[in-house]
C-alpha cells in the first residue's frame, strides 16, 4: 500500500470519499475563515473576533484527523533500512514487532485522550492506571458542568442540542460553544488512530502488506522526474 491508496469494495470507497473531503473541508474552512479575518482588518478595520480560535480549532482537528488517515495510506514515514536488509519472514517478524509497540501505544492514547476529554462533556474518565479497568463512580462536584470557549459563539442551530447535552440542570446557558465539541476530535482520534492500526495489523497477518508504515517520498519523486525525462 501506499499514499496512492484506494479501496476497492463501495463502502471502502464511500469511507474513503468522506475521508478525504473531511480533510478538504477542514483545510478549505481554516483557510477562508483566516482570509476573510484579514480583509475584514485591513479592508473594513474590523474582524471576527471569534476567527483565530476557530482556526486553531480547526487546524488541531486537520492534524489529529490527518494521522489517522496516514496510518490507513501508509504516507507516515519509517526507517526502512533494517527491513530491506532482512529476509521475508524476519521482515514480517519485525513488522508484527512494531505493531505490537504502536497497539500499546495507541491504547494508552485512547485512555488518556477519553479521561482528558470526559470531564469537559460531563462524562466519567476511566479507572486503572495504565489500561481501562472500568468508569470513575463520579460525584457531583467532580463534574466540570459548561465550559465554554473563550469566544467561538454557539450557532442558534446547534444551541438546543448543546445546552442538552452539556449543559448541567440548573446552570444558566452560556453564550459561547462549550469545549466539549472542539475537544471531542482528541478521543475521536485516537480512536481512529487505534482503529487504522488493527487494520494495518491484519493486513500484515495476512499477507497483503509486508510492513507497517513506511513512506518511499522521495524516492517516488525522483521515479517521476526520471519517467517525465523519458517523456520528454
Amino acid at each position: 500500500m501506499s499514499a496512492s491508496y484506494r479501496p476497492k469494495s463501495a463502502l471502502g470507497r464511500a469511507v474513503h470519499a468522506f475521508e478525504e473531503t473531511a480533510i478538504a473541508a477542514l483545510l478549505g474552512l481554516m483557510t477562508l475563515v483566516t482570509f476573510v479575518n484579514v480583509v475584514l482588518r485591513y479592508v473594513f478595520n474590523t474582524g471576527l473576533i471569534w476567527g483565530l480560535e476557530v482556526t486553531l480549532v480547526l487546524f488541531a482537528w486537520l492534524v489529529l484527523f490527518g494521522i489517522a488517515y496516514g496510518f490507513k495510506i501508509t504516507m507516515h514515514l519509517g526507517v526502512d533500512a533494517l527491513l530491506n536488509m532482512a529476509t521475508r519472514g524476519t521482515r514480517r517478524v519485525l513488522s508484527l514487532v512494531a505493531l505490537g509497540i504502536c497497539l500499546a501505544y495507541a491504547a494508552l492514547l485512547m485512555k488518556g485522550a477519553w479521561d482528558y476529554w470526559a470531564p469537559f462533556a460531563n462524562l466519567a474518565p476511566t479507572t486503572g492506571r495504565w489500561f481501562p479497568t472500568g468508569f470513575e463512580d463520579m460525584k457531583p462536584w467532580d463534574y466540570r458542568g459548561y465550559v465554554p470557549t473563550e469566544r467561538i459563539p454557539i450557532p442558534e442551530v446547534l444551541r438546543g442540542p448543546l445546552e442538552y447535552l452539556f449543559l448541567p440542570e440548573g446552570e444558566d446557558p452560556y453564550e459561547k460553544l462549550p469545549v466539549a465539541v472542539p475537544y471531542a476530535m482528541v478521543p475521536l482520534a485516537a480512536a481512529l488512530i487505534l482503529f487504522r492500526l488493527v487494520q494495518a495489523g491484519w493486513r500484515i497477518v495476512t499477507g497483503r502488506q509486508e510492513w507497517l508504515i513506511v513512506s518511499h517520498e522521495a524516492e517516488d519523486a525522483v521515479a517521476e522526474a526520471a519517467a517525465a525525462r523519458k517523456e520528454s
